[in-house]
């Protein structure tokens, strides 16, 4: 008997075919949906967790990769599982930052200890800003004060202490989370960041609200640089102003004046700017950025300057912001 006597039972395989696709298909357009879903609902994370990153690392391209790396872990688990997504992405962030820290370690990047007048510090990667303000994805990532001069003094704090005192002071992460992630107990994390926050005091004075004072502050030291008026150096400055960069750190407005005053001629080309929120300069020659000063004012005077003179690093800089 041939097989077209039996029209019923092809007929049942193709519908069994038929069956699968759509149910494969079905399926597949469900997976497609939840990944969607997942990806919205990691991107109303992304800011907060590119702006605890970049406290974190003091490097935007790294704070990126941070939170890449998060997104892939999160990928590979199931989300419905997990009661705060919030918390758990910064919890992840944290880790990946933590071990990203320790990498630096090993490469021989060793914290600096506490900053005081002789080597110099690590300068963290700036954020630009035309002096008409910070865009919307900028204030995100700037809220809560984190100038240059912060950033610059937890690059001095080891691994643990910077990532205890990031997530608890600046997130309000508590210590019962931080304490996994570090390897310590709650008491032990509450140290940490004990010991970091002294040293943020220390170094990192809170600076005058008033931005247009900053500025009026800013434009009479590059004022008194590029005519080289000693005096009027001095008088700009905090008697215990600190400057700081890769190269060294200086203290007092004696010695300080003294090195601004050689300034001149960089001066003659400085470009006010927003410098991570602050009034600040890009020092620009032939469309390049060939120095970032982030100055942090205090009751009327400059208590501290940070420099980032490294021009492998300014090579990375987008100083095109400035003319928007």
């Amino acid at each position: 008997m041939s097989d077209s006597e039996f029209p019923g039972e092809n007929g049942n395989d193709d519908k069994n075919v038929k069956s699968v696709n759509a149910k494969e298909a079905e399926n597949a357009k469900e997976s497609a949906n939840a990944n969607e879903f997942l990806a919205a609902r990691f991107e109303s994370h992304r800011d907060h967790l590119r702006a605890v990153a970049y406290r974190m690392l003091g490097s935007l391209s790294e704070a990126d990769d941070a939170v890449q790396e998060a997104w892939l872990k999160l990928s590979r688990v199931d989300a419905d599982r997990v009661d705060n997504l919030g918390g758990w992405l910064t919890t992840v962030v944290g880790r990946v930052c933590l071990d990203m820290l320790r990498s630096r370690r090993t490469r021989g990047e060793e914290p600096l200890g506490p900053l005081a007048e002789g080597p110099g510090v690590r300068m963290p990667e700036p954020v630009l800003s035309p002096v008409s303000g910070v865009d919307p994805e900028q204030e995100a990532l700037l809220a809560d004060s984190v100038g240059l001069a912060l950033l610059v003094v937890l690059e001095t704090l080891t691994p643990a202490e910077r990532l205890a005192f990031v997530l608890h002071d600046l997130f309000a992460v508590p210590f019962e989370q931080i304490a996994p992630i570090v390897g310590r107990t709650p008491t032990a994390s509450r140290q940490l960041a004990s010991r970091a926050r002294r040293r943020v005091q220390g170094g990192a004075p809170a600076p005058d609200p008033d931005l247009a004072r900053q500025r009026e502050v800013v434009d009479a030291f590059l004022a008194a640089a590029r005519e080289g008026d000693f005096d009027a150096l001095v008088a700009v400055l905090d008697p215990d102003v600190v400057s700081r960069s890769e190269a060294g750190v200086t203290v007092g407005a004696i010695a300080v004046a003294s090195g601004a005053s050689r300034f001149a001629h960089l001066a003659r080309i400085a470009r006010p700017a927003l410098v991570n929120g602050a009034a600040g300069v890009v020092v620009v020659a032939e469309g390049r950025p060939v120095g970032v000063l982030a100055f942090t004012v205090v009751h009327g005077r400059i208590a501290v300057i940070d420099i980032l003179n490294d021009p492998e690093r300014l090579a990375g800089l987008d100083v095109t912001v400035l003319d928007r």
